[in-house]
């Protein structure tokens, strides 16, 4: 990458950053039209397995603050992020095997749903103190295994897919599910970007730049979210609007080839 490609990345990654931690969940997908359209990135696979590795730093840096606090539902997490792990790796291989034209359609919709799930009211029902037992173990591989698939073929953390996931399986309350997930979704991330990197689909220095850049953006966020903490709805609200239009132009290029 040129010095001018590089400060973009960086800047990229810094403005992902910022919208997850104002924001929340949902942001990193925009991590690839930003590569795209701004960066200059000219592969939307390389886009793609850029993004997931970047996914799988933010998540462990997540990961890590989630488990000082005795949030994370260990059992649970281990095993819906080996099995989805081994099924994101699969669905990567699909992906990569697709014309990158149609890999952004695909990458469209899939903002699109990202989008709409961040307009939907969150309910908080379940069982704080869920464990792992056989009778549950069927249904959560089951949903690993579909949840997997889906983030590696659109090289997406899949937050949105594991908290419900993990919900409807174990019967765990949102704030475990959403603190739970976050083992699945670097476990995700670092299986696909491992696969693209085997197809020299990654460009490490660029994901280097990026993770830079999000730590500052992480930085500039915290202050932004404690004061922006009254509006949390409706910032999520146009937020996800943001994430729907950017949707709805990353289709419009697909479809024209631009």
């Amino acid at each position: 990458m040129e010095p001018t490609q590089l400060l973009l990345t960086a800047l990229s990654g810094g403005l992902v950053a910022l919208l997850l931690t104002v924001f929340g969940g949902g942001g990193s997908v925009l991590a690839v039209p930003l590569l795209l359209y701004v960066v200059g990135v000219a592969d939307p696979h390389t886009a793609i397995g850029i993004s997931a590795a970047g996914v799988a730093l933010n998540g462990l840096t997540a990961l890590a603050g989630q488990a000082r606090a005795g949030r994370v539902r260990w059992p649970c997490a281990i095993m819906f992020a080996v099995i989805g792990a081994a099924a994101s790796w699969v669905g990567s291989s699909v992906a990569k095997a697709i014309p990158g034209d149609a890999l952004l359609l695909a990458f469209a919709m899939a903002m699109g749903l990202i989008g709409a799930s961040m307009l939907k009211p969150k309910k908080d029902p379940g069982d704080p103190s869920v464990r792992l037992n056989r009778a549950m173990a069927p249904r959560l591989a089951g949903a690993a295994t579909v949840v997997g698939s889906a983030a590696g073929f659109f090289g997406i953390g899949g937050g949105f897919l594991i908290v419900p996931g993990l919900m409807w399986a174990t019967g765990m309350t949102l704030a475990a599910a959403q603190a739970t997930s976050l083992l699945s979704v670097a476990a995700f991330g670092a299986s696909t970007a491992v696969n693209y990197s085997l197809s020299g689909m990654v460009d490490w220095v660029a994901v280097a730049v990026m993770a830079l850049g999000g730590v500052v953006g992480t930085l500039v966020g915290l202050p932004i979210s404690r004061l922006l903490a009254d509006y949390a709805a409706l910032g999520r609200r146009l937020f996800a609007g943001l994430i729907l239009l950017v949707a709805v132009y990353v289709a419009f290029k697909a479809i024209t080839g631009g």
